[in-house]
């Protein structure tokens, strides 16, 4: 009986080798993603069972994704970083699935969006239009319906943008959520996007979050001149350990920053312009006076 098991147990090996497909990494995104899973797997020394049991998944799936025939899921890409220890960082397959599912967004971003969905303080800065984290429905299609109409992206793609910006909307909806610091730009208030309606709809929105406990909005008016801290749009992220991360872009480009010799000082400008802007209720009194003026 021994014999016939230890037969039948390098016959199934051997099966598994004839059976075993070579993949390609070059054949696409998810291509890559699958050679890459496959070797950090075996430069463990684990099989497809192995994997899978460490992260809630069968061997089949695991197999599924190495091959091509399963697209990865964020989920399981996150349950994979924790396996190899690996999350959170530049090598994580959670940044990886973000190049695949986000690919029309820029270089940065999706891996900055991984942070914000657990982290405990953020604050934003933006220039011109409605930080996205409070966007309405409404404004966010009309914006993207804006880039259509220029020829910079597909409807697909403007489709896909507006659905990834409810989810890290929906991300910020949790028992402990974060601290959220907003100061926008007297230009995001007077920019308007998609006419009147959808405009006193969205800082009506405004007004609505201001309300809530666990966020702070504050205008900085047109006049402050020089004493602006900063002319592009800024995001930062302090985590549960307490460190801070930067996002930050320009036209056509993102860029992550975790080394607190350059995050720090941006950190100190941000609350310097804190301190410069209006007040909150300030600020939501000019809100009311532009919504109530709107056609």
């Amino acid at each position: 009986m021994t014999w016939s098991r230890a037969v039948f147990n390098v016959t199934t090996a051997e099966d598994t080798l004839v059976n075993r497909k070579e993949l390609n990494p070059e054949a696409g995104p998810e291509a890559e993603y699958g050679a890459r899973l496959r070797s950090a797997r075996e430069s463990r020394g684990w099989l497809q069972d192995d994997l899978g049991a460490r992260i809630g998944y069968s061997g089949r799936h695991v197999s599924g994704v190495e091959t091509g025939r399963k697209p990865p899921t964020r989920r399981f890409s996150a349950a994979v970083d924790v396996a190899l220890g690996i999350e959170g960082t530049a090598d994580s397959f959670e940044r990886e699935w973000g190049k695949i599912e986000h690919g029309v967004l820029l270089q940065g971003f999706p891996e900055y969006v991984a942070h914000e969905g657990r982290a405990v303080e953020i604050r934003l800065f933006e220039v011109g239009i409605m930080p996205g984290l409070l966007q309405t429905p409404e404004y966010a299609r009309a914006q993207e319906d804006g880039h259509v109409e220029r020829g910079s992206i597909t409807p697909e793609q403007a489709a896909e943008r507006v659905s990834f910006l409810a989810e890290r909307q929906a991300a910020l909806v949790r028992p402990r959520p974060p601290m959220v610091f907003v100061v926008m730009d007297e230009s995001c208030l007077r920019h308007t996007v998609g006419g009147p309606d959808i405009m006193s709809a969205q800082l009506q929105h405004l007004v609505e979050v201001a309300a809530r406990p666990n966020w702070i909005l504050q205008v900085a008016p047109s006049d402050l001149g020089a004493r602006r801290a900063f002319n592009l749009p800024v995001n930062l992220l302090t985590l549960a350990d307490r460190s801070v991360i930067c996002y930050a872009e320009s036209q056509t480009q993102g860029h992550l920053d975790r080394e607190s010799a350059t995050v720090m000082p941006i950190l100190t400008a941000y609350h310097q312009l804190q301190g410069e802007a209006l007040s909150q209720a300030a600020s939501v009194a000019t809100i009311n006076q532009l919504r109530k003026g709107t056609p």
